[in-house]
């Protein structure tokens, strides 16, 4: 259902009633400072969408900042002071609150900043027209470049001029396609100039860290549906400068999969299904994913059977590859498969090395032991513990 836009006023968002919320701007407005509630909430709000952090712009200086919250009794913390943020925490909730900013250079990766006093200056310094929307304490959304019509329109728009942005920082490019995912309209397409300006700068994505990237890529492959995104991404070039050898022609079938049986978005599964040279190491992925990464690809390309899967790494990992087998066959998963996956992830193993012992040692009682496991599992559990070490008798 379309949000009626007509009555621009949060008044009702869950996060602007919180009370840390309102005690946070009352310091600071206390001293004269204008206040205002920016970026995500407000866009997220405005969407019906949930809200994850709570930021908030100011005319105070960071210095001013810190002298209010300590007035008010709350904590601060500097954590980004350099860049004019700072952390006020109140009934443990930390808000960043920054100050009014304008860029005066940037290198493609950094920006170096000046404060302003004017939140058009502010709001230009940021990304899309959706990101630079503000609100009062009391609710009231402030829109100074045109924001709200986007995003009535599920339209993700760079803010002025769009090679210009992307120079500031060639993570926008990721950024752009990400937001796409979350928050376009697919069946609209993506803004032309848009598209021609990252084109024209894949060379500066080169220069993006790998934690970066990574970071931007779970985040837009954790969207119900990035299939349009990535393609528009493999079109510009982009994917193939990022991740060389990637595919997008199984995606969309994973994610078929996915909507047809209720499974939640796997990022770690769609991330194997674009396949690509050394993607574990192009986005830095932590231990814990780089595990599911390999055990994924690794049973997909064995061809080892699901039943093993699931009982050896558990129903996560053999669903992600049941998904990426279905959608490398062209076809789509099947819910008795998913069942019989789960119940396979909760067996437990019957027989003990004590109960081949002492028949059995040393490699001979490992060989044993793998033998009967893999004799269990082929019997899809059937075969009990008296059955399974009546087997080494032959």
């Amino acid at each position: 259902m379309d949000r009626d836009y007509s009555k621009l006023s949060l008044a009702d968002a869950p996060w602007l009633a919180e009370p840390s919320a309102g005690a946070v701007c009352r310091a600071i407005s206390a001293g004269g400072h204008r206040v205002l509630f920016v970026g995500g909430c407000v866009r997220n709000a405005l969407l019906g969408a949930p809200v994850s952090d709570v930021d908030i712009a100011t005319s105070a200086l960071p210095e001013e900042v810190i002298a209010l919250a300590q007035a008010a009794g709350l904590r601060s913390v500097p954590t980004g002071i350099a860049h004019g943020t700072i952390t006020v925490v109140c009934d443990g909730v930390g808000y960043e609150v920054t100050t009014f900013r304008r860029d005066v250079a940037t290198d493609g990766r950094h920006a170096v900043v000046a404060y302003a006093t004017d939140i058009k200056d502010d709001a230009r310094r940021r990304d899309f027209t959706m990101n630079a929307l503000y609100a009062t304490p009391d609710g009231a959304v402030i829109d100074p470049l045109g924001g709200i019509d986007d995003l009535k329109k599920r339209r993700v728009r760079f803010i002025e001029d769009a090679e210009q942005r992307i120079r500031e920082d060639y993570l926008r490019t990721l950024r752009y396609f990400r937001f796409h995912a979350w928050y376009g309209d697919a069946a609209e397409g993506m803004d032309a100039e848009a598209l021609a300006a990252i084109g024209s700068h894949l060379s500066g994505l080169e220069t993006l860290s790998a934690e970066r990237v990574g970071a931007e890529m779970r985040k837009l492959l954790s969207a119900p549906d990035p299939s349009t995104a990535l393609a528009a991404m493999a079109q510009t070039g982009v994917l193939g400068t990022l991740f060389p050898g990637a595919d997008v022609r199984y995606l969309p079938l994973v994610v078929h999969s996915e909507e047809t049986l209720g499974l939640a978005p796997h990022w770690i599964g769609r991330l194997a299904a674009l396949g690509g040279q050394n993607m574990a190491e192009r986005l830095r992925l932590n231990k814990a994913d780089h595990r599911a990464y390999i055990a994924i690809n690794t049973a997909v390309t064995a061809g080892t059977s699901l039943l093993e899967t699931a009982f050896e790494q558990g129903s996560e990992i053999a669903t992600q590859v049941h998904l990426l087998s279905s959608a490398y066959a062209e076809g789509v998963a099947d819910a008795r498969v998913i069942a019989r996956i789960k119940n396979a992830a909760a067996q437990v193993f019957p027989v003990k090395a004590t109960d081949l012992m002492p028949e059995f040692e040393g490699r001979a009682l490992g060989d044993a032991l793998a033998r009967l496991k893999a004799a269990w599992i082929a019997s899809e559990f059937r075969l009990g513990k008296a059955e399974l070490i009546g087997l080494t008798r032959y």
